[in-house]
Parts: structure tokens; sequence; C-alpha cells
């Protein structure tokens, strides 16, 4: 089975130009989990002036429901934010360093070895704690500020990681540039310098390639997949970026590819609908408007 990771409550938010009450991030928590997510990053630990949405992090992380069986994970990019989300009781934490230094100091105001340097002071913090951790390396594919990048400068950064070594290490294309080929090419080159941790990947759809890279991802041999219901979300530090891959739309993808993901994509669709009319967002994914196939008989 493949594990899909569910953004919409942090990626999706993230965003989004009015605040949404935190109520309705639980609810919309909630209905997740209903729909059979298991693994949901919730909210990011940052500062509230970089990203405003994510201001209410620890009242989202204490309304969640917490049952047997599903994960929440918190974003942080410092030991500030790791500490608060330990405390705040995620499950695991998910450490971003960005790819390249113009995209670092854009995002997260240092170069390349301080964020190697944060990652192990977060990744340590994780540790003590016994909580998980995630490396995600941001803008893998391509970064706005220093274009192509290349998969060794990747590999590079991972290596000089891993001496605290990650449950698992995300390969993200943040502003949505990446094809297949690369897929290919950075699964080779970070399984090389770091061949135990989960391969995980991170899809926006930017320029409608996202699903394809979803589906050579798990052809390479990925363990996870992130994903935001409805495709709504993007990256406010990215001009031009908009959404994820659609949970609901990657599901039908995979569950008529033969690939178990234990969600119920109908109950996604219905979730997409949800955000529109309580969120006021536009969901980017298909599923919800085209209908399923075949058609899901109606609910009683």
């Amino acid at each position: 089975m493949l594990e899909v990771v569910e953004v919409s409550p942090r990626d999706g938010l993230q965003n989004h130009p009015r605040t949404v009450p935190t109520q309705l991030k639980i609810e919309l928590v909630e209905r997740l989990v209903d729909a059979g997510a298991c693994r949901i990053e919730a909210t990011s630990f940052v500062s509230p002036k970089a990203v405003p949405q994510m201001a209410d992090a620890e009242a989202v992380m204490d309304g969640v429901p917490r049952q047997r069986g599903v994960r929440y994970a918190a974003l942080v990019a410092n030991a500030r934010g790791a500490e608060r989300a330990v405390a705040a009781g995620a499950d695991e934490l998910n450490v971003v360093v960005l790819a390249t230094d113009g995209f670092g100091q854009a995002n997260q105001g240092a170069d390349r070895p301080r964020m190697i340097a944060t990652y192990h002071e977060a990744a340590s913090i994780a540790r003590a704690a016994g909580v998980g951790v995630t490396l995600t390396v941001g803008a893998s594919f391509g970064c706005p500020f220093d274009g192509e990048v290349p998969p060794e400068q990747v590999a590079e950064l991972v290596a000089a990681a891993v001496d605290i070594a990650p449950d698992e290490i995300c390969v993200a294309d943040t502003i949505g540039v990446g094809v297949p080929a690369q897929v290919r090419a950075l699964a080779d080159a970070v399984r090389a310098v770091a061949p135990e941790p989960r391969l995980r990947f991170h899809f926006h759809n930017t320029r409608n390639t996202g699903y394809a890279n979803a589906l050579t991802a798990v052809e390479v041999g990925a363990a996870a997949l992130d994903a935001s219901a409805g495709g709504i979300g993007g990256c406010p530090f990215a001009p031009n970026a908009t959404g994820n891959i659609a949970t609901d739309d990657l599901v039908y993808l995979l569950d008529r590819s033969g690939v178990k993901t234990g969600i119920d994509r109908a109950r996604m669709a219905e979730t997409s609908r949800w955000m529109r009319e309580r969120l006021g967002v536009d969901p980017s994914g298909m599923l919800h408007v085209a209908g399923d196939f075949p058609p899901t008989p109606a609910r009683g």
C-alpha cells in the first residue's frame, strides 16, 4: 500500500488570502480522517509574521481528532519551531531545507550550510522527544531564483544533512517544474547517498506534470506521496506558484492503476466541494467536478 500524506491543512491553506478560522481547519482535518487519511500534515510552526495563516498552530494541534492509526506531522524551519511542535504533540516533524541558496534566502533567510545546521538542530530535538523526522528538500526540481537544479546538488545537500538520519527523505517540486525524467534521476541520486530512509515525493501541478510525476515516483519505489484535497495550496514565497496535486485525483489515478492507498476518493471529492463552500477556496482537482468512474452509488 502506498502512503499518501495529506497536506491540505498546511500547504493547502498557508497562502489563503483570508484568515481561516481554527475550527474550520479542525473540521477539515476531521473530514480527511473520515476519508481514510492516516498521515496528515496539520500545520506549520513558523513565524506568524511570515505565514499568518499558521499563527494558530498550537490551537489546531490541540483540536485535531486523536485516534489510533492517525499521525500528525508539523512542518518546521528551525529549532524553535521544532520545540513548539514537539510541545504541541506532533507525531513527526517535517524539516525543510532548500536545494538552492536563492530560494533559501527568500524562504528562510539562510544559505544551504545554515539550513543544514538548522536541520541538525531540529532533528536532534525530534530524536530526543522520540518524534519522527522527515527531511524535505524543497526546490529540488528547479528554483524560481537560481534556475535549474542538478540532481547532484540535491544529493550533496542530503549527504551533508544525514549525520542525523531522517526516517524519510522527501524530494519536493515546490514550484511545479518537474518532469518524470527528473523524478527518476533524483531518486537515483538521493538513494546513492542515503539508501536507508524511506523516499517520499511532493509534487505541484503548476504545469500539468504533477500526476505523471506521481506515477513515475510510484514506479521508482517511492513509499509515500504528498497530496492536498482538491489540489489547493502553493508556496507563498514562490512566484506564480499554484496548487498541489489533488488527493482525490491522485487516489483515482492510483486506484485504477492497482495501487491501494486506503483513502476513499469519493469522500475526498466531497471534501473538495465542502472546501469551496466553507473555506472559499477554488479546488483545482477534477474528480469533484467530473464525478467518479464507475459512478459512485448515492449514499443512503
